[in-house]
């Protein structure tokens, strides 16, 4: 049942709003002037893309990006919306040098093994004229050694080589048969399967016997044993003799082909070889003249394929295999860093870091047969070779959650190399091409968040050694006289940019203040630049709406409830359930152990504050304080902490006469989900006292603040929505003058309330209380006194801390009275 206090003199209302903690009404926001704002309008603004409120983040920018040495790649972390990606991107222009020393990356063919292409660099644009070279090059053999192999001069030599070896064989196969002959024998043809091949046969009157034939001939009488066995050991010796001829004739066949071999070296060599000079004299690099030898020795020992007649037999009967041979692929540059179109060193922003796209790959065809193959052409190169020399801007979230990425990254900026491969799925094997790796120079900017940067420095020991300048972008800068002229500048680039309307005074006045809003404290202004734009633009819209010529602060004004009341359907589902009673909330009379606390929901894109009932209950106890949201596992630790620091202060204002003989409950009503914080500590304390004493407290008056040990008020955060939060409730239910809200004191240079909670607290229907100490708050709670100790030791007895105290001794004494009879009972026994 709900009781009130006597109370003598003035009227409740009368004496709150004479309180001397009222907070004034010039300290319930900072309002900006004409003294603030030095422009008319942003037609007389100067529109600057200057680098706004990051002094400590920019020179740390920008000594990792001057440092040349090992590991000072650089970690941008900080807020989304802080400028973190347009700062990086303004700052590297700043840094763009000269791409004299850019070279442009080629990969070629390793004629000695096809499975580890060669890396050949180039100045920046010789790239494509060596790749643009060796099409040339490929060109001109498959035209000039066609037309040698068939020139009249070629011919005859080649005829009258052939010619030579041709008569040498005729010559010893002549000299053999002649023998053969002689010996009573002659060469004959036999077939054997499909296949014809020479054979040496006797010849018995007049004609030729297969040697196998003579005996069925000694049988028949036609030919005595003795002719037999002399035909068989001449037969046996001419065979030997037939075998030493024939490998003399593949000798001759031999030299015949090493004779033509010759004679192309000595024909077609030296054209192949002025191509090569010439394009080797061009570039004048060690590597490049190496491969171009292999190149050489590759034709030489390929002319078969430049072969027009052969070429065009090729293609009648493979059309497919042959399409594919003529393409000469293996003598094909693949140039996979071009930086001939480069005019200052490179700076790529990889959006998407996958494997491919950050490290390169090895791509796959299908050749005629439906194979899969892959070869030096395929090879891709990523963003690290793009940025070669330069600088390359990353996710760091995104580049972390990459598959393999971040093992590579970090192996790659230890070593310095990249080493190209394709990340396989399960669909194909490995590749089996080995790249030659590549050596690199480039900076590294990882821009992410704080936490990560945490969790990143504190578990992985390689990222301190890659990443050792941290740029950490600040949330808020000093609200001052050139920061407001920042803001003005910046709104004047926007409307330029996007072509918005002009914005006036007013207009900027108010983007300034929420700035401030934002920022969460009156001396500082936001660096959320990307929030700060996106009120501009809507600002603009409802301007544009109504028919408006230029952006007034009135639309600013609109534009900030248009967005917030876009997010706002959860606290209106709120507001709703306390309107109609399912979240019961108090907002007049009065109620002893029951407090209305000030609660933060945070959904992320919106966070707003609302009331949550906070009772206590006292008995007698042996100095317990239960808190149910613990046992109830929804409580959080911060809050925890709360309910332990409250408890010692408890023990350290009334235990230091008697032992504390009660306990007490705390609960957050109607909360079914977690709690954590010590925003509301005081508040339990508050609620406690009135245990104890007896004393009710206005239920038009909700409480934020953490208490320590000493019994002082220490600041929270979300002062304003808290504020406001309760205003919305009171205000839906009607306004009665005697409501409010005690904050800490040091939240004074926090407050930045809307303008309808402003005028509600000027009309004198909402009060605003700031304290130091909980004897203030319980003051402001009960109307009464809190007390201090007398030399006695005890508490005025009309004082709050003198009902709590003495309330405290009965507990006590019925403590003592109740173990003694229990004590006696145990003794009956």
């Amino acid at each position: 049942m709900a009781k009130r206090a006597q109370r003598s003199g003035k009227s409740s209302k009368s004496v709150i709003k004479s309180h001397p903690l009222r907070v004034p009404i010039e300290d319930l926001r900072w309002r900006w002037s004409n003294k603030d704002i030095s422009v008319a309008s942003t037609d007389d603004a100067v529109s600057s893309v200057d680098i706004i409120g990051q002094k400590r983040a920019l020179k740390s920018i920008r000594i990792g990006l001057e440092m040349k040495h090992f590991g000072y790649n650089i970690f941008v972390s900080g807020l989304a919306g802080t400028g973190r990606t347009t700062t990086i991107k303004r700052l590297l222009q700043e840094f763009e040098q000269d791409h004299q020393n850019l070279e442009d990356l080629c990969y070629v063919n390793n004629f000695h093994d096809t499975d580890r292409p060669l890396m050949i660099r180039l100045p920046a644009g010789k790239g494509k004229e060596f790749e643009k070279d060796m099409l040339t090059f490929v060109e001109d053999l498959k035209k000039t050694i066609p037309a040698i192999l068939e020139g009249k001069r070629f011919q005859d030599k080649r005829k009258e080589t052939i010619e030579h070896f041709q008569n040498r064989q005729r010559t010893v196969l002549r000299d053999f048969e002649k023998k053969v002959r002689e010996k009573g024998f002659e060469m004959i043809q036999v077939q054997v399967g499909s296949m014809v091949r020479p054979e040496i046969a006797p010849v018995v009157h007049d004609k030729p016997v297969a040697i196998d034939q003579l005996e069925s001939q000694v049988k028949e009488g036609t030919l005595t044993q003795d002719d037999l066995k002399k035909y068989q050991e001449q037969y046996a010796n001419l065979t030997a003799q037939m075998e030493t001829v024939f490998r003399e004739m593949k000798n001759i066949e031999r030299k015949a082909r090493e004779a033509l071999e010759k004679l192309d070296e000595q024909i077609i060599l030296p054209v192949v070889k002025d191509n090569i000079s010439e394009i080797s004299a061009k570039y004048k690099d060690e590597k490049v003249s190496q491969y171009l030898d292999d190149v050489c020795k590759s034709v030489m020992n390929n002319l078969d394929r430049f072969r027009k007649e052969e070429q065009q037999t090729q293609q009648m009967q493979f059309p497919l295999l042959q399409q594919q041979d003529d393409s000469f692929t293996e003598y094909k540059v693949n140039v996979i860093v071009d930086n001939s179109e480069q005019k200052n060193i490179p700076i790529v922003i990889e959006t998407n870091p996958k494997y491919r796209n950050l490290f390169g790959t090895i791509e796959r065809t299908i050749d005629s047969r439906g194979v899969w193959r892959a070869d030096f052409n395929q090879i891709k190169a990523g963003s690290l070779l793009k940025a070669n020399g330069g600088y390359l801007v990353l996710n760091a979230l995104d580049t972390l959650i990459e598959p393999g990425v971040w093992p590579d990254l970090k192996r790659t900026l230890r070593t310095g190399l990249v080493d190209i491969q394709s990340y396989e799925s399960w669909f194909f094997s490995s590749s089996g091409l080995k790249p030659e790796q590549i050596d690199i120079d480039v900076k590294v900017i990882m821009i992410g968040d704080a936490f990560l940067y945490q969790l990143l420095y504190s578990r992985d020991e390689d990222f301190k050694k890659i990443f050792k300048v941290r740029a950490d972008f600040d949330v808020e800068m000093e609200r001052n006289e050139e920061h407001i002229g920042n803001y003005s500048a910046f709104i004047k680039m926007i409307c330029d940019e996007e072509k918005l309307m002009r914005f006036e005074r007013d207009a900027i006045g108010e983007v300034v203040e929420y700035g401030v809003r934002i920022a969460g404290k009156k001396n500082k202004l936001s660096t959320r630049f990307n929030a700060i734009a996106d009120i501009i633009r809507e600002a603009n819209y409802w301007a544009k709406k109504d028919g408006a010529s230029s952006v007034t602060g009135t639309y600013v004004e609109r534009a900030i409830e248009e967005r917030v009341d876009r997010v706002r359907l959860v606290e209106s589902k709120i507001q709703e359930l306390i309107q109609d009673g399912t979240i019961m909330i108090a907002t007049d009379g009065e109620e002893i152990g029951q407090v209305n606390g000030l609660a933060v929901y945070d959904l992320g894109e919106h966070a707003f504050g609302k009331p949550t009932r906070i009772t206590a209950k006292t008995s007698i106890g042996k100095g317990n304080i239960l808190n149910i949201e613990r046992e109830a596992d929804l409580s959080g630790r911060v809050h925890r902490k709360g309910v332990a620091i409250l408890t010692g202060y408890i023990h350290w204002m009334f235990s230091q006469d008697k032992p504390l003989a009660f306990n007490a409950s705390i609960c957050f009503e109607q909360s079914y989900s977690g709690v954590d914080g010590d925003s509301a500590s005081s508040t339990e304390i508050y609620a406690i006292l009135s245990s104890l004493s007896g004393l009710p407290i206005k239920q038009g008056i909700a409480v934020t603040g953490s208490v320590n040990q000493k019994g002082e008020i220490q600041p929270i955060g979300g002062v304003n929505i808290k504020i406001e939060g309760f205003f919305d409730v009171c205000k839906a239910r009607g306004l009665t003058g005697d409501q409010g809200v005690i904050i800490p004191h040091q939240n004074l240079k926090d407050l930045m309330l809307r303008k309808d909670v402003i005028d509600a607290v000027e009309n004198g229907i909402f009060h605003i209380y700031a304290i130091k100490t909980v004897e203030e708050g319980i003051e402001l709670l009960t109307g009464m006194k809190a007390g201090k100790r007398l030399k006695s030791g005890k508490f005025d007895a009309s004082s709050v801390f003198g009902r709590v105290d003495a309330k405290l001794y009965e507990y006590s004494k019925r403590a003592k009275e109740a173990m003694r009879r229990s004590r006696d009972r145990d003794a009956n026994k």
